[in-house]
C-alpha cells in the first residue's frame, strides 16, 4: 500500500516501497535534495538496449529520440535526434505534421517496455497526462499501463502517411547566422523562413545537419571571416585556408528523409548542387524547387510595409526585421561604412556568381 513519504512544495511524494521511507524528525522540513534522491530510486527498468551502429562506407542512421516542441509563435513541431555511423554528431529533423514518422524510431528495441518507448518518443498520437501528485514515479500502475497500451494501439491503427510531397529544407548549422545574427550570411533568415512556411502549411521537414561553415567547422569559419575583412570573398577565403569552397555532403540528409518515409519532396533551396547530390542517391525525387529570396532583396515588400501593408513574402521572418531594414535604408550612410545589407549582398552575390546559386541579382549587383 502506498504511503506519503513527505510533502514538498505542496506535492505529496508517495511510494509503496518501505525502504524509501524518510528517517527524520517528524517536524523536519523536507528538502529538494531529498526529493532528488527519492527520484533516483524511481528510474524505470529494465533498460532498453540501444541498437548499435557499425562504422561502414554505407551511411546508416538511427533516430534515437523525438519530442514535441511547442513554439513561441503558437505552433509546434517534433524534434527528431539522429545518430549515424559516419560521424559522432547529433543531426536533427524538425518535423511539422503528425503523419511524418521515423521508421528507425518505431522499431522495437531489446528489453523495451511501453515506458521505454514513451520516454524516447516512439509513441503514436498525443500523450496524455497520466501522472499526478500521487504518482511521481516512472513505474506505471497496471491500470496506467493498460490504458496507454490501448491508447497506443488505437492511435497506431489511425495513423496514415499522406501522399502529397511535403515541403523540405536541408539546412546546415550556422551558429553565426542563427544565434548571433551575423549579417555575413542569410542562413538565419532562411531557417526562420522555412520554419514559418512549414508551420503555416502544417506539414514539412527541416533536416538540420551539423556541418558549420559549409563543412569546415566554426574554428576555420572564423578564420575565413578575418580573410574576408581583408577583401577576400567567401569562396576565396575557404580555399586560401586549404578547404573546398563548399565541403557539405548530403548522404546523411538522404538517409534521414528515407527514414522519415519520404520519396517525393518540394525542396526549399537556391543551391542546384544540393538537388543533384540529393537525387544522386536514388531514394529522393525533388518534385519542385522553391526559391528562398533574401529579405534585403525584396524591396517591394519593404515598400509595401512602409505604406502600412503587411508582410506577404514567405522569405521574410518578421515585420519587425523588415522595419529595421526600412529604417536602415532611410538613414544616411557614411562613405565607406559597412552596413548589414552591404555585408549580406557581397556574400549572396558570390554565391550566385561563383557557386551557381539560382537567384536573380538586383540591378545594383549585376556585372
Amino acid at each position: 500500500m502506498s504511503s506519503t513519504l513527505f510533502t514538498l512544495f505542496g506535492m505529496n511524494v508517495v511510494s509503496d516501497s518501505p525502504k524509501l521511507a524518510c528517517d527524520k524528525e517528524p517536524n523536519h522540513p523536507p528538502t529538494i535534495q531529498e526529493y532528488i534522491e527519492f527520484l533516483k530510486n524511481q528510474v524505470y527498468s529494465p533498460s532498453a538496449v540501444t541498437p548499435g551502429l557499425v562504422p561502414d562506407s554505407e551511411v546508416k542512421i538511427q533516430c534515437q529520440v523525438r519530442a514535441r516542441i511547442p513554439t513561441t509563435q503558437g505552433g509546434e513541431m517534433y524534434l527528431y535526434l539522429y545518430k549515424n555511423n559516419q560521424d559522432t554528431k547529433e543531426h536533427l529533423a524538425i518535423v511539422y505534421g503528425d503523419d511524418i514518422r521515423s521508421k528507425s524510431l518505431d522499431q522495437t528495441w531489446e528489453n523495451e517496455t511501453i515506458m521505454n518507448r514513451i520516454v524516447r518518443g516512439a509513441y503514436y498520437g498525443r500523450l496524455q497526462e497520466v501522472v499526478n501528485d500521487e504518482s511521481r514515479t516512472l513505474t506505471l500502475t497496471e491500470d496506467q499501463e493498460q490504458y496507454l497500451e490501448e491508447q497506443q494501439a488505437k492511435a497506431k491503427n489511425e495513423w496514415k502517411l499522406l501522399s502529397d510531397p511535403p515541403m523540405v529544407r536541408i539546412h546546415s548549422e550556422c551558429f553565426t547566422g542563427e544565434t548571433v545574427h551575423s549579417a555575413r550570411c542569410d542562413c538565419g533568415e532562411q531557417l526562420d523562413s522555412a520554419m514559418e512556411q512549414m508551420q503555416e502549411a502544417g506539414r514539412g521537414v527541416i533536416v538540420y545537419l551539423r556541418q558549420e561553415g559549409r563543412g569546415i567547422g566554426l574554428l576555420e569559419k572564423l578564420k575565413a571571416y578575418n580573410l574576408q575583412d581583408l577583401g577576400h570573398d567567401t569562396v576565396a577565403a575557404n580555399v586560401l585556408l586549404s578547404h573546398p569552397a563548399d565541403g557539405r555532403t548530403y548522404g546523411i540528409a538522404n538517409a534521414i528523409l528515407k527514414d522519415l518515409q519520404l520519396s517525393n519532396v518540394n525542396l526549399l533551396t537556391n543551391n542546384p548542387d544540393k538537388i543533384s547530390q540529393l537525387e544522386s542517391f536514388g531514394s529522393i525525387n525533388v518534385v519542385k524547387r522553391k526559391s528562398m529570396v533574401p529579405r534585403s532583396w525584396s524591396s517591394p515588400a519593404i515598400t509595401n510595409l512602409s505604406e502600412g501593408g503587411s508582410n506577404t513574402n514567405s522569405a521574410m521572418p518578421s515585420p519587425s526585421l523588415l522595419r529595421n531594414e526600412l529604417t536602415r535604408s532611410e538613414s544616411p550612410i557614411l562613405s565607406g561604412a559597412s552596413t548589414p545589407r552591404s555585408e549580406m549582398d557581397k556574400y549572396l552575390a558570390v554565391k550566385v556568381k561563383k557557386m551557381g546559386h539560382i537567384l536573380d541579382l538586383p540591378d545594383d549587383l549585376k556585372p
